[in-house]
């Protein structure tokens, strides 16, 4: 197929290089032409993927016009905050009948409250649209580590489209036709692994953080379940799959803001560290904290990553307030 990756950072570029090994015709738009042109040069995405080599064989390009032109499928892998500026460029150009979109980024667009399809519902229109999530972290992705996503899509042949176009001997592809529950399991992760990340940098333990994740695990079902999305969704890939890996993994980026709150740092202090990249959790947290006041939808955990972020609540009064909520049943 031809093949347009809609972003410049470490997952689309992790992306385009799996599709490029798949054999397809790999085009890489960026939205800052000097960038492009630095990764045309040197044929290296160092700011966002380290030790990634980009072959000869991949198109890069800042032209949006061009890079739908060249497309069969686009993938838009721009992080959420930035998604509507991408899917504005792309309807300018407009989506010809027959092209393909899925999306991979993971979260729920601030002030809208949003998922990336309604988004692409929005902005772009009618087109045949899918999800891809799972746990996947890009480093892993383009060293070839075994991974396994889930692609959900209200068309059955989209989603075998898209799975077809990206699976391999090292990354398996399921389908879904659960749009709802794929965007929501991997935008709701992260939020949830800025919470395990706080309980790394308080060293609070094994225990405290297998519990944290388990009933992370009933929250993230229960918001879910509530905003449209499947349970068995939440139970698999880009529910407990995701949750896992973005909760446990030193590549983890909202994982790492989590350790470094529970460390003391402040959160503007952790983003400056971080430079250009982007965590998606601590925004979708308060995109995630709306959608459960206005759902009625009880989020413990949830509410207490909130005000650690946007409330100044010390870490540490967010465990003992979590630890000493009324008596519940488990399946509460």
């Amino acid at each position: 197929m031809k093949i347009s990756v809609l972003s410049d950072g470490g997952w689309g570029t992790a992306l385009a290089l799996l599709l490029l090994d798949n054999q397809h015709d790999v085009m890489q738009w960026g939205p800052f032409e000097n960038y492009i042109n630095e990764m045309r040069q040197c044929r290296r995405n160092d700011r966002f993927l380290k030790g990634a080599e980009l072959p000869p064989a991949l198109g890069l390009t800042a032209d949006m016009e061009v890079a739908v032109g060249h497309a069969e499928l686009m993938v838009l892998a721009a992080p959420t905050q930035f998604a509507r500026g991408a899917l504005t460029s792309l309807a300018a150009v407009g989506v010809q009948p027959g092209q393909k979109l899925v999306n991979v980024a993971k979260g729920i667009e601030v002030g809208s409250l949003k998922r990336l399809s309604e988004l692409v519902d929005e902005i772009v229109g009618d087109v045949d649209y899918a999800a891809l999530s799972g746990p996947s972290h890009a480093e892993e992705v383009f060293r070839g580590v075994p991974t396994a996503v889930v692609v959900g899509s209200k068309n059955t042949a989209v989603a075998e489209s898209v799975q077809a176009a990206f699976m391999n001997k090292v990354f398996r592809v399921y389908t879904t036709d659960d749009v709802i529950g794929v965007e929501l399991g991997g935008a709701l992760k992260n939020v949830f692994a800025i919470a395990a990340g706080i309980c790394d940098g308080m060293e609070l333990g094994d225990n405290s953080k297998a519990a944290l994740m388990t009933r992370a695990i009933a929250e993230m079902a229960r918001l879910g379940g509530a905003l449209g999305g499947s349970p068995e969704t939440f139970s698999g890939l880009s529910g407990i799959g995701d949750m896992i890996v973005t909760c446990c993994s030193g590549h983890s980026r909202n994982r790492h803001v989590g350790e470094e709150l529970g460390k003391g740092k402040a959160l503007e202090q952790i983003i400056e560290d971080m430079g250009m990249v982007v965590a998606e959790g601590v925004k979708t947290s308060e995109s995630a904290y709306e959608l459960a006041q206005q759902a009625g939808i009880d989020t413990p955990i949830v509410n207490e990553v909130y005000a650690a972020l946007y409330q100044g609540k010390d870490p540490r009064q967010a465990v003992t307030d979590l630890m000493t909520r009324d008596p519940k049943s488990e399946r509460a």
